[in-house]
């Protein structure tokens, strides 16, 4: 099993080439063994060398090589039971570094996907559970809550590349002023930042590590404030 970290191999890559072109069960089972050889033991790396790096960052990170979709690495299985596409897996691996006291897609989370043509970064959730949501709109509202987040992603973007996603909503909701100051941070539904995708060539690089530990420091108030919503 590998066990240090110098980049995910092209192997790897050419795996999920071969994946998004025979998305079945039957390629999937021949070609198992480049997937654990050239994905998951890689990924395991990843998750153990990044792992205290980012507890430097935010000491409250959680981490786990374990590759069965209880640690940092998601599954490759897809949730087809409501989805028009049946395809069985996912032609990117995800890994995921958490905070906070819910269940781990539910905390604030530096994340990593890669696939065939390279992959990206981000910092922050996805989708907020409905509690989640509440506190979110609460501290948006708040003056000063609202103001720091507001000042947060507005030093990010100035330094170029850097884009914040999650706005999902078409109007602010209800019970909040339709001119609200921050009516277009109401409007989401998850709030996460990330900076310019990885080249293939950034997913095999040794100095990948390096790059995400520099990337998830300027991205680390973002997740600071998710985190302090509880």
């Amino acid at each position: 099993m590998t066990t240090t970290f110098n980049g995910f191999p092209a192997e790897g890559l050419n795996f999920f080439a071969g994946l998004e072109a025979n998305n079945n069960r039957d390629w999937f089972n021949e070609h198992k063994d480049d997937y654990i050889q050239h994905v998951q033991e890689p990924m395991a790396a990843f998750v153990s060398t990044l792992g205290p790096l980012l507890q430097e960052i935010s000491p409250g990170i959680v981490y786990d090589p374990r590759t069965n979709g209880s640690g940092s690495m998601m599954r490759i299985y897809r949730d087809t039971r409501f989805s028009n596409d049946k395809t069985p897996y996912k032609t990117m691996v995800a890994a995921g570094f958490w905070e906070g006291p819910r269940k781990k897609m539910q905390n604030s989370i530096f994340g990593l996907q890669w696939g065939a043509d390279g992959g990206g970064m981000m910092a922050g959730i996805h989708g907020f559970d409905k509690e989640m949501l509440a506190s979110y709109r609460q501290a948006v509202d708040d003056e000063q809550r609202g103001g720091e987040l507001e000042a947060i992603l507005a030093q990010i973007q100035r330094l170029g590349g850097y884009t914040v996603g999650g706005e999902h909503y078409k109007t602010t909701p209800r019970g909040y002023d339709n001119q609200h100051p921050r009516g277009q941070l109401l409007r989401h539904a998850g709030l996460w930042v990330y900076p310019p995708d990885l080249s293939p060539t950034d997913i095999q690089s040794s100095d990948l590590i390096d790059r995400c530990v520099a990337e998830w420091k300027i991205m680390v108030p973002v997740h600071r404030w998710l985190v302090g919503l509880g």
